[in-house]
């Protein structure tokens, strides 16, 4: 079973950068398709990217293209989300998760693990 937990998160200014991680302790990471979700106070939760099983394929919100890259190192069973040009609204816990069902990548339903989150804050 997969057990993710996620790092990196922090506080930036409008304009800086944050990568953040998400690593799977059980070791059966290589067999799954990534995500990296969002949200906000009072929001739904947001997709934000994902990732094929070999990172060959990686596909992202229409507001995260040019800024965020998402990348995985199955080695070290991690996933990554490396994030640019960083904006206020961009301020939210960002979620790591495991697909486990087929559909499309940016439905939350098609994930059944997911980490417990980290919060990025940007200042404006």
């Amino acid at each position: 079973q997969v057990q993710l937990v996620e790092a990196g998160g922090g506080v930036v200014q409008a304009g800086g950068s944050l990568r953040l991680s998400c690593a799977d302790f059980c070791g059966s990471f290589s067999y799954y398709a990534m995500g990296w979700f969002r949200q906000s106070p009072g929001k739904e939760r947001e997709f934000v990217a994902a990732i094929n099983t070999n990172g060959a394929s990686t596909y992202y919100a229409d507001s995260m293209k040019g800024r965020f890259t998402i990348s995985r190192d199955n080695a070290n069973n991690t996933v990554y989300l490396q994030m640019n040009s960083l904006k206020p609204e961009d301020t939210a816990v960002y979620y790591c998760a495991a697909r486990f069902y087929s559909g499309d990548y940016s439905r939350p339903a098609v994930y059944r693990v997911w980490g417990q989150g980290t919060q990025v804050t940007v200042s404006s």
